[in-house]
């Protein structure tokens, strides 16, 4: 890990793809479109709204949305529902004692999102989900981070609209400035879990991870703290043609995390630490790898970024590996596929062959 160059800042605006049918057809199959009783159209339709402050008074880019009566009870009844869908498959039963408590509205991002907070009247317990448009970029992220992470994410779409649960944790940026140098961290363990976060960025080129795009989950262990990076923005799944952009160790938000990993693994640990999250990617992708083929099939023939940005990465990374068989990429999604057989194909052959699959006519994982 060397240490962190400043990027720049990814595209000022990225470009939205619509869900193709294709794609639509693999949501289906796998239990992510359903019929959803509020479109993100909907939501638009507010009459005004207010800046959300945080408990500093300081400004949290998100804005506090209010709607006419009419709309507010067909809104109201209608996302109860599809927390419902999103926490008990679709059982009602639950849902006299739940309570919209707020919508709030990001017109910062590139997917606009709006944050839906529930409220459990019983005993005021509040939980959050997030309605956005549904952009196959989007879409694309969170599969592989469902099926190549050691996190699992519920999401589902419904033409146009993308609901997303909420991920809990501690946002990274505020975890650098509260928490990295408490007494109380443990910094090699924490380091190691930011190797191998950038790892597994990296192998599926999922990009933009600036430190306010993840977040840290802290769990006790029996002895101290064990810690877990989870990206929640999917915006920049192998979209940029910057090679650097997949790595989140050359974002200058992350420059203390760098630091860290520097001052506490030598190089050896940092090596070690990649080659595990290699081979747990591995099995993952061997323990789902019908799904992750058919994925991957219908992702190379997307469009999901520009011609410009697929050329410019597919020589950055051939340029990298000293490897030319990304100049024959024609698509984000066959880079994606090709890099990642380039990067796992090595501990697929220590998996036993009775678990292993191999697409023949593509000699492609």
């Amino acid at each position: 890990m060397n240490e962190p160059k400043d990027l720049g800042k990814p595209s000022r605006k990225k470009q939205l793809f619509p869900v193709i049918d294709k794609l639509r057809g693999y949501l289906k199959r796998y239990g992510r479109e359903v019929t959803l009783p509020v479109a993100y159209n909907d939501l638009l339709h507010f009459r005004y709204s207010i800046p959300l402050l945080d408990k500093d008074g300081k400004d949290t880019h998100w804005e506090t949305v209010s709607y006419d009566l009419r709309e507010w009870d067909f809104l109201r009844d209608g996302l109860v529902k599809i927390y419902a869908i999103l926490k008990t498959e679709g059982n009602f039963s639950f849902n006299e004692h739940l309570d919209v408590a707020r919508i709030d509205f990001c017109p910062f991002g590139n997917s606009q999102p709006f944050r839906i907070r529930i409220i459990n009247k019983y005993n005021d317990n509040v939980d959050h989900y997030y309605i956005k448009v549904a952009d196959a970029s989007r879409v694309y992220g969170l599969e592989l981070e469902h099926i190549l992470s050691p996190n699992r994410i519920t999401f589902f779409t419904h033409l146009n609209t993308l609901v997303e649960e909420h991920i809990p944790g501690i946002p990274g940026d505020i975890f650098i400035k509260d928490e990295l140098q408490n007494e109380k961290t443990n910094k090699v363990r924490f380091a190691k879990e930011f190797v191998k976060f950038n790892e597994r960025c990296f192998i599926r080129l999922l990009g933009d991870m600036r430190s306010y795009n993840f977040v840290v989950s802290i769990t006790p262990d029996i002895e101290n703290y064990q810690y877990r990076i989870r990206a929640i923005d999917f915006d920049q799944q192998s979209y940029e043609g910057r090679k650097n952009m997949y790595l989140p160790q050359f974002f200058k938000d992350n420059n203390e995390l760098v630091k860290l990993c520097l001052g506490y693994l030598n190089k050896e640990s940092i090596e070690q630490y990649q080659a595990e999250e290699r081979t747990l990617m591995t099995f993952r992708l061997v323990s789902s790898r019908y799904r992750i083929q058919s994925l991957m099939n219908i992702m190379v023939q997307d469009k999901i970024s520009t011609p410009e940005k697929v050329d410019q990465l597919k020589h950055e990374l051939a340029d990298f590996y000293k490897q030319p068989s990304f100049l024959k990429c024609k698509s984000m999604g066959a880079i994606v596929k090709q890099h990642m057989k380039h990067t796992l194909l090595k501990n697929l052959k220590l998996v036993p062959k009775s678990k292993r699959y191999i697409d023949h006519r593509t000699r492609t994982i």
